[in-house]
């Protein structure tokens, strides 16, 4: 099947990686960056959400000075809204383009699409993983799992349905061959209960375009998403990984993450290398309303010129945006509070998809 025939329709027959098709690294030039605006009390309650704003405004100019941002908008009245906010924030709306595309919540990382890009074609298309709110726990979620296609139609893109559940914050790409994922996740009965592990690397090599699926245990505390892996391993460059580390034998997040860099240290790359491993310090613990919140440095996103890392009013905060210039030489690292953020249980990698260029 040719992707000409995929053209606005969907297909669960064609193999992206069959095709030449895969998903590449983060910091691989992008055409824009997704984000789906908050409007509901689906993760913020009103007051909080005021809290919020300054620092997912600050998020939205720092992206729109190197690249475009896409805003999902639920309706007129919160597309009016985001833009008188936006304005009256000083930021340029001419990198800004808001859609009419209802949302239920604001976790474009799940609920957007994974573009795919063809080096050798020069194409590009969209994979529609299905969607169901981190295993059923925030119903509803029906507009956020049409997001994918309502993208699709809007690039006059291809797209392929695989028909399981995947998120897109649960998987960490290298670009050249490479996924890093959770079992915790991955394998948690709330999201595809029918298939095997071994069944889930195939559709991750199938449709991700990749050769090796790499699995860690959990994630962090406090994290609803089971354990996605933006919270704890990314990848700054093909063979290299920050990993949130504790240093506090006595934290929760301790013995998880020891896990983690311990399999880290085991794991080989398709040609045999073992991985690079820099370690990122865990924040100190932040509480709300008696919940430790997700916070980490981990949850950084890569936009064309810069590096936005969360950071929690803390004496850590610099060290870590310290070791990430390190890591991104080519990229100005730039931290935001994202203190207000966090009570969501997400920060800027879950609030943000990329959708790459064709070199």
């Amino acid at each position: 099947m040719a992707i000409d025939s995929l053209k606005h329709t969907s297909s669960s027959l064609f193999i992206p990686a069959q095709h030449g098709f895969y998903f590449p690294a983060e910091w691989h030039s992008h055409v824009a960056t997704w984000l789906s605006w908050p409007h509901t009390e689906a993760s913020w309650s009103n007051e909080r959400q005021e809290l919020m704003f300054p620092a997912y405004i600050e998020f939205i100019r720092t992206i729109s000075q190197s690249e475009q941002v896409c805003i999902n908008a639920h309706n007129e009245t919160v597309m009016q809204a985001a833009k008188m906010r936006l304005l009256l924030a000083g930021v340029d709306l001419s990198n800004v383009t808001l859609l009419p595309h209802p949302t239920n919540d604001s976790w474009c990382r799940d609920h957007g699409p994974a573009f795919l890009i063809n080096p050798i074609s020069k194409e590009r298309m969209i994979v529609n993983w299905g969607y169901n709110a981190w295993g059923g726990k925030y119903p509803p979620y029906d507009r956020d799992d049409l997001i994918p296609v309502e993208i699709a139609h809007y690039r006059g893109l291809p797209y392929v349905n695989p028909g399981i559940v995947m998120e897109g914050g649960s998987v960490e790409f290298n670009g050249r061959g490479t996924v890093l994922t959770s079992r915790a996740c991955l394998l948690n009965q709330n999201r595809n209960a029918h298939l095997t592990q071994a069944q889930i690397e195939r559709f991750l090599c199938d449709y991700y375009g990749v050769e090796q699926v790499l699995w860690v245990e959990e994630g962090i505390v406090g994290d609803d998403t089971d354990g996605h892996i933006d919270d704890t391993v990314r990848f700054v460059n093909e063979d290299t990984v920050v990993v949130a580390t504790e240093t506090n034998p006595n934290d929760e997040n301790y013995a998880f993450l020891e896990e983690i860099h311990r399999d880290l240290k085991a794991m080989r790359l398709p040609n045999g290398k073992q991985l690079n491993i820099v370690e990122l310090p865990m924040p100190d613990p932040v509480i709300s309303d008696d919940l430790r919140l997700p916070a980490s440095y981990a949850n950084f996103y890569i936009s064309n010129g810069t590096v936005i890392v969360p950071t929690f009013r803390c004496a850590k905060d610099q060290t870590a945006l310290d070791i990430l210039e390190r890591c991104f030489p080519d990229r100005k690292v730039v931290g935001i509070d994202a203190t207000e953020i966090v009570w969501g249980l997400g920060t800027f990698h879950c609030l943000s998809q990329q959708e790459p260029a064709i070199d």
